[in-house]
C-alpha cells in the first residue's frame, strides 16, 4: 500500500467561483501509477469546498443563484460581528458542501460518472490562492 500526497495551488476570484479540478486530478492520477485505491481531494481553509458537478455554463450560474437564496451574502451573521469581517456566508456555504471528496479508483480508472467533474468552489468575498491536496492511498 502506498500513500502519495500532492499540494496544488489554484487562483480563484472568490464570490462562488467554481474551478474544474478534473484535468489536474487526472494528470496527477496518471502520474501516480496506482491501480486500485482512493484519492481524497481536500481544500485547505474554511471558506471553500470540494464537490462534484456537471461542469457546464448553466449549472455554473445556477449554483451561485441558489446559494444566494439559501445563504445570502448580504445578511448579518454573528460571525461577522465576532471578527469584524463580512464572510459569515462563506463559512456557512463551505460547511454545507464540505472540504473534501473521496473518489475510488479501480484498474487505473477514477470511478467518476460520465458528466461528473471534481470542482473547487471558493465562497469567500475576495480572490484567493487556494491550496488543494490530492492524497492517494492505494496499490
Amino acid at each position: 500500500m502506498k500513500i502519495i500526497t500532492e499540494q496544488h495551488s489554484f487562483k480563484t476570484k472568490g464570490d462562488c467561483d467554481i474551478i474544474n479540478l478534473s484535468e489536474s486530478l487526472l494528470i496527477s492520477f496518471e502520474k501516480s501509477k496506482l491501480k486500485n485505491g482512493n484519492v481524497t481531494v481536500f481544500v485547505v481553509g474554511s471558506t471553500a469546498s470540494i464537490s462534484t458537478i456537471e461542469y457546464e455554463p448553466g449549472l455554473k450560474k445556477d449554483l451561485p443563484e441558489i446559494l444566494e437564496k439559501f445563504i445570502p451574502a448580504g445578511k448579518k451573521y454573528h460571525h461577522n460581528n465576532t471578527w469584524g469581517d463580512h464572510n459569515g456566508h462563506s463559512h456557512l456555504r463551505s460547511t454545507l458542501f464540505g472540504c473534501s471528496q473521496t473518489i475510488p479508483f479501480v484498474n487505473s480508472e477514477l470511478l467518476l460518472g460520465t458528466w461528473q467533474q471534481v470542482i473547487l468552489i471558493d465562497f469567500d468575498e475576495r480572490p484567493r490562492t487556494r491550496k488543494v491536496i490530492f492524497q492517494y492511498i492505494g496499490e
